[in-house]
């Protein structure tokens, strides 16, 4: 018998009336600003907890909540849908995790796109990596310009439609008519140009010394942390548009570490509680950089320093060369990193140094290095060379006279020295790691 539907009533569910917390989402604006706040708290000396991180990013929701001028508005900056807390809303959406190190992997390389998008920005590049050229030749990417085929050229990039229309064209132009079937001579084929796109390995030195902890001169951040969002926003470019490419990150101040990229957000200072680490070993960086690129297998080498003072340690290797820093100084000070504070680095930091038996000379000179923290810096440099890698540094400091010592380093490396202002770094690294990113080969013929 047929259901009547003459008298059947429809009730709205209010079930479907209620905000369902998996569906509640922010505006595009708000989690921007979200995102944002959680980049500048994570660079922080002191990174706060899950707990502190979900204060603070209810001020900033409260205070958005507040401007807002219509009901909408508001609605959108709800991030909390049935009093779902933020940080709760920001682990159901993959940004957040409720661990010491809280930042996912979502959320690290999010952040570091917008990073990038806005140091982009600013400098006003027309793209990554791509600049125009008058000198292309051979080599592994095919670009759309064409050029005419020299004898002993391989015809696999051969441009067939441009060789056809040669061919079709050639007779008109020695007044002659075209007809079927086609003949091709030699000088109708092109092919299309290339050019070699250089496999690079890159080791960042980013020093850990006390001072760069020191404040900017806006007052917004300290140096490391300008060095870290540099970090950061460089390596999201690279994993994005380079996949091919290496990037390493080394940590050094008395000794060196290497970096796991997803932790250059959390890299932290030395000071003097910390036993004596908190000195400036460029020796200790070259050494474990160096280390690292041999085992790379990247055509262009090159490691970046990006150090905010002179040297004022190095390595003492052997007994003749403890020997011969007494001789012109008997009171100098050497250290060996004890086991504790090597337990303590690793418990707290999750660092392990790169050494073995090696001993530190100290020696701090107010806007001067040390004879012979000066001889072996330059001869770890030299060796670094040796092996066909390049060595630039950075030098992120307001005082003119620190680039001194910077500059002579260079000069014997046939390197480069950059000083510039702390809160331009980003610009520096990115702009720099584009520009060589590409080696356009000139064609022998001159064509």
């Amino acid at each position: 018998m047929p259901h009547s539907t003459t008298n059947f009533v429809y009730f709205l569910s209010e079930e479907k009336n209620k905000k369902n917390p998996e569906n509640s989402d922010v505006s595009n604006k708000h989690l921007n600003k979200v995102l944002k706040t959680m980049a500048k708290q994570i660079l922080k000396e002191k990174t706060p907890s899950v707990q502190d991180l979900e204060k603070i990013l209810e001020g900033i929701s409260q205070e958005e909540s507040s401007q807002s001028q219509t009901e909408e508005e508001k609605n959108e900056l709800d991030l909390h849908g049935n009093n779902e807390p933020i940080t709760k809303y920001l682990q159901r959406k993959g940004y957040l995790k409720d661990e010491k190190k809280w930042l996912t992997k979502k959320g690290f390389f999010e952040i570091g796109q917008r990073m990038l998008e806005d140091i982009i920005k600013a400098i006003n590049e027309g793209g990554f990596g791509l600049h125009e050229t008058k000198n292309i030749g051979s080599g592994s990417a095919i670009l759309d310009t064409t050029k005419k085929l020299e004898i002993g050229e391989d015809l696999k990039n051969l441009d067939i439609p441009k060789t056809i229309l040669n061919a079709v064209q050639r007779p008109k132009n020695k007044n002659s008519e075209s007809g079927f079937p086609i003949r091709l001579e030699f000088d109708d084929f092109e092919k299309f140009e290339t050019c070699d796109e250089v496999k690079v390995g890159v080791v960042y030195c980013i020093d850990l010394s006390s001072t760069m902890k020191y404040s900017l001169n806006s007052g917004e951040g300290s140096r490391i942390e300008a060095a870290k969002k540099a970090l950061w926003a460089l390596y999201v470019l690279n994993k994005k548009f380079f996949p091919n490419d290496s990037i390493y990150v080394v940590g050094f101040a008395s000794l060196a570490s290497e970096v796991k990229p997803r932790d250059i957000p959390y890299l932290k200072t030395y000071d003097a509680n910390d036993n004596f680490l908190h000195y400036t070993n460029y020796q200790a960086a070259l050494r474990l950089a160096l280390k690292i690129l041999k085992k790379d297998g990247a055509h262009n080498k090159r490691i970046v320093l990006i150090t905010d003072g002179q040297p004022s340690a190095c390595f003492v290797d052997d007994e003749s060369q403890k020997a011969a820093i007494l001789s012109d100084k008997p009171y100098s000070h050497f250290y060996k990193p004890d086991d504790t504070t090597l337990a303590k680095m690793k418990t707290e930091r999750e660092i392990r140094f790169d050494i073995q038996n090696e001993m530190v000379y100290l020696c701090y000179r107010y806007k001067q290095v040390d004879p012979a923290i000066d001889d072996r810096t330059l001869h770890e440099a030299k060796k670094c060379r040796r092996e066909g890698i390049d060595i630039d540094t950075i030098m992120i400091s307001e005082e003119d006279e620190l680039l001194t010592y910077v500059e002579n380093l260079e000069k014997n490396l046939k390197g480069r020295a950059y000083y510039i202002n702390p809160e331009k770094i980003d610009k520096i690294l990115i702009s720099d790691f584009i520009s060589n990113k590409k080696k356009i080969l000139s064609s022998k013929h001159g064509w």
